[in-house]
């Protein structure tokens, strides 16, 4: 799969977001080692903290499909109900999300890609978005 088609996964995933109190509609599009993609979209809550981004819900997805190994992540994100508009900037993962995607990706090869359109677009490595991250090598004295 190419950066494209991930890219167009994630505003597909876009349109199921749920996001009545931001009104901002964010898609993810994860990529498995196996080739499988997995969509997330964000999912709000009145309960502000118990809101769900894009990207924690196609790990999740994934996850809980019995995938563990990840290369790539495409997220976009704009006003909600106008699936095709730009962002003000590119739709960048919070610290959560990042946190996430520390404890199931090797930071120094995982990428992501982050939008403001189609193909207006910037790659990261994780290791770029997440300097220091916390992680299992903290806990068991590896690290």
């Amino acid at each position: 799969m190419d950066i494209r088609e991930l890219i167009d996964a994630a505003y597909t995933a876009r349109e199921r977001s749920y996001s009545p109190y931001s009104h901002f509609a964010v898609g993810a599009a994860l990529l498995c080692a196996d080739g499988k993609v997995y969509p997330g979209c964000n999912i709000e809550n009145a309960s502000y903290s118990m809101t769900n981004c894009a990207e924690r819900t196609a790990f999740f997805r994934a996850v809980s499909a019995g995938e563990k190994e990840f290369t790539m992540l495409a997220v976009c994100g704009g006003p909600a109900g106008e699936p095709e508009s730009a962002a003000a900037d590119y739709c960048m993962p919070c610290g959560a999300c990042r946190q996430v995607m520390a404890e199931f990706c090797d930071p120094e090869k995982f990428e992501i890609i982050v939008c403001r359109t189609r193909s207006d677009y910037k790659e990261f490595k994780l290791s770029e978005l997440l300097p220091g991250s916390f992680g299992a090598g903290n806990l068991d004295g590896t690290r």
